[in-house]
């Protein structure tokens, strides 16, 4: 395997993790907000990672410009649907929940 294979392998891994853990703040933090922060940082950062790889793998400009416009067009839309929920949460009167 070459340096650029076992580098997006490691990219791969690595956006996979991001996944994971904001997976688990979704299902482990107590309120919307902190739910949705933790959930669009870290997926955003993970596909980020994810896309790197995959661009590094097929090493061609064209394609790695094509996964980058996929990547923001996705974190536009993660943005957009992360404020949106935000909002409608705040409409219907959900708190922050406040720490012990």
């Amino acid at each position: 395997m070459s340096i650029s294979a076992w580098l997006a392998a490691l990219l791969i891994v690595a956006g996979t993790g991001f996944f994971f853990a904001g997976t688990m703040g979704l299902l482990r933090f107590p309120d919307v907000f902190s739910r949705l922060h933790a959930l669009t940082k870290a997926d955003n950062t993970g596909l980020g990672l994810v896309a790197a790889g995959v661009a590094l793998l097929h090493q061609s400009w064209r394609h790695a410009a094509l996964i980058t416009v996929i990547w923001l067009l996705a974190l536009a839309a993660s943005s957009i649907a992360c404020h949106l929920v935000a909002r409608d949460a705040l409409a219907r009167g959900e708190q922050r929940e406040e720490k012990p």
